[in-house]
């Protein structure tokens, strides 16, 4: 017998046993890269694996590999997720020397802040539409001061390359410091002193030069060097 109007209604409103579990949202390339950068924030990039970044999603590795291809892949999606927040200037020919050491750092402040991920960039063709949007607006910026083709191309190149190997080399002296078995890290003031301490007939401009040898902050030493570099371009 069909049951009566009022149990109808009543199972109707009643509510339903599927429902009263949370559904998991679906995996997509977005959040697989928000768990990689987490990942990577927390452990650093030496902690990447697929299976690390599935774990953090709650799921398992073949859920990944529908969306991403390897785990090179899934660093082409890690480095255009950070390129996406640099912000690139109208290209000015009066301004471009500032203006090319203001994007690379940016690039170097992003990459500081996930541990070891520049490696993520290293010897990787870009294919991510923000990573090449970055390249574009620099090379922009180098042809706006009046640099040849090829040689802003190749500049482009070594400066990418050199921001790079000082984040990850900045990221390995963080760890070493934080690791208080590596007793061996050394202050500037005893460097000077093992420096100052070295045989004179061996080491005499090492001795005589420790205090210039071990002078300035990273940062201070970055900017020298991205200055050095696009100072001696040839236009």
């Amino acid at each position: 017998m069909p049951p009566d109007p009022r149990q109808r209604r009543a199972a109707r409103h009643a509510p339903d046993p599927a429902s009263a579990t949370p559904r998991k949202p679906p995996i997509t390339p977005d959040r697989i890269t928000d768990a990689a950068l987490q990942v990577i924030a927390t452990e650093g990039y030496d902690a990447l694996t697929i299976r690390r970044v599935a774990a953090v999603l709650g799921t398992g590795p073949s859920s990944l590999y529908a969306h991403i291809v390897s785990k090179e892949d899934l660093d082409d999606l890690i480095i255009g997720r950070l390129c996406a927040g640099i912000r690139l200037p109208e290209p000015d020919p009066a301004r471009w020397r500032a203006q090319v050491l203001e994007v690379y750092a940016q690039l170097r402040d992003v990459y500081l802040a996930y541990p070891g991920v520049s490696r993520a960039a290293l010897a990787m063709v870009p294919t991510h539409l923000e990573t090449l949007r970055v390249s574009e607006g620099i090379l922009a910026i180098l042809l706006a001061g009046g640099i040849d083709p090829q040689t802003a191309a190749w500049a482009l190149d070594s400066l990418t390359l050199y921001v790079c190997a000082y984040a990850l080399e900045r990221s390995l002296v963080q760890k070493r410091q934080r690791d208080q078995d590596d007793s061996w890290v050394l202050g500037r003031d005893e460097l000077i002193e093992r420096f100052s301490a070295l045989p004179a007939d061996r080491f005499p401009h090492t001795r005589r030069h420790a205090a210039e040898l071990t002078s300035g902050t990273g940062h201070d030493r970055f900017e020298f060097t991205i200055g050095l570099i696009i100072d001696h371009l040839p236009s």
